[in-house]
């Protein structure tokens, strides 16, 4: 079953752990010259401090290319850029693979809507990793 999700957000099921599903995003990326900001590894961090969750982690991710213009017409797109998709296990240890919805960003920021094109490759991204 699909977690609730807030507005804006796409969430898919994933058919790997978080690790495999976290490497195998990081190959399409840099299959598709994509690059890769950083991984934050939140239980990772969560575990240093003492503390415990599930496995998640954070890739971001983007194109300076596709990216800016978004954020030439609207610079607080900054605050969701550049692009994430978050990684994590559910009570059951199914993997889900969440990211801001494309359409949500350009609502949200006002932007013009021939940038959408811009960022609607998560959409294919976040579906190549839950297969």
């Amino acid at each position: 079953m699909v977690p609730a999700m807030p507005a804006g957000i796409v969430s898919l099921s994933g058919n790997l752990d978080v690790s495999a599903t976290v490497e195998k995003l990081k190959s399409i990326l840099l299959a598709n010259n994509v690059t890769l900001f950083a991984v934050i590894d939140h239980s990772g961090e969560a575990e240093k401090a003492g503390l415990q969750m599930r496995n998640a982690k954070l890739v971001i991710f983007g194109s300076p290319v596709l990216g800016t213009p978004l954020m030439v017409a609207a610079p607080t797109a900054a605050l969701d850029l550049p692009l994430k998709i978050l990684v994590s296990e559910d009570a059951d240890g199914r993997t889900w693979i969440a990211y801001n919805d494309p359409e949500y960003l350009i609502e949200r920021y006002g932007l013009p809507r021939e940038l959408v094109a811009n960022i609607a490759g998560i959409a294919r991204i976040a579906g190549k990793i839950a297969e």
